[in-house]
């Protein structure tokens, strides 16, 4: 199972950027696609982004479609995420997963997330 810890979460204005981070541990996180979920106030768990093992291939929900980037660094064990030109809709808990591609989570457990808000 891999096991992750989020960070790099903020208060950042409309318009605005942020770099994510989701640092993970053990063997299995080099065996598997990651991907980044998020979950607002009262909504469900919801998919923003998914890179394969390699990096080479990427998957975004339609909501975050050129806004964002997901990437990582496997010598690091490190996936990240870039986003740019935030929206008030994009507050929520942001969470990092091993998933079966494109974007289902391929464990059930999760980490403790890392908080972005978005202030308009």
């Amino acid at each position: 199972q891999a096991q992750v810890v989020e960070s790099g979460g903020g208060l950042v204005q409309a318009g605005g950027s942020l770099r994510l981070s989701c640092a993970g541990s053990g063997r299995t996180f080099t065996n598997y696609a990651m991907g980044w979920f998020r979950q607002a106030p009262g909504k469900e768990r919801a998919f923003v982004a998914a890179i394969n093992l390699s990096g080479s291939r990427t998957y975004y929900a339609d909501s975050v479609k050129g806004r964002f980037t997901i990437s990582r660094d496997n010598a690091k064990n490190t996936v990240y995420l870039q986003m740019n030109s935030l929206k008030p809709e994009d507050t929520a808990v942001y969470y990092c997963s091993a998933i079966s591609w494109p974007n289902t989570p391929a464990f059930n457990a999760w980490g403790q997330g890392t908080q972005v808000t978005v202030s308009s």
